[in-house]
């Protein structure tokens, strides 16, 4: 886990919304994320952009486990609660893994584990490794950009 959240730090929107991971496995994640007054909507709602945040987030963090670099190719959600306050968490779990293509399940709770909203997705699995990309951002960030 410890590549995974270094190469999450670099993720800006995940920290400006805060969302934290919480678990992650091989093929699954948890994220959290509290709710605060910028993830309102202009009815005093958490935004459906924010929910959807968190769970693409969430399936980032599952989608890219496997130490190979996963891009997001086709996303899906249905919100089914509206969600003022609290904390939100969302779940990834693997639906199937190949060698290009993986899809993954979303599932968006409150704090009393009700479902706010789904979402199913797809990534395309890059032969790039997680700790090349690191090494590329780590030296990039030294100044070295040969």
């Amino acid at each position: 886990m410890d590549i995974l959240q270094e190469y999450f730090k670099g993720d800006n929107l995940a920290a400006a919304l805060n969302m934290k991971i919480e678990q992650v496995e091989p093929g699954r994640a948890v994220v959290s994320m509290p709710v605060s007054a910028i993830h309102m909507n202009g009815m005093g709602a958490v935004h459906g952009g924010a929910i959807f945040s968190l769970a693409d987030f969430c399936f980032a963090v599952a989608s890219n486990s496997h130490g190979r670099a996963a891009m997001a190719i086709n996303c899906s959600i249905s919100f089914f609660k509206g969600i003022k306050s609290g904390t939100l968490t969302a779940t990834a779990h693997e639906q199937y893994l190949g060698n290009r293509i993986a899809g993954y399940l979303m599932e968006v709770t409150d704090e009393k584990g009700a479902l706010v909203a789904s979402m199913q997705a797809q990534v395309y699995r890059t032969q790039e490794t997680i700790e090349s990309i690191l090494a590329t951002r780590d030296g990039e960030a030294d100044g070295d950009n040969k």
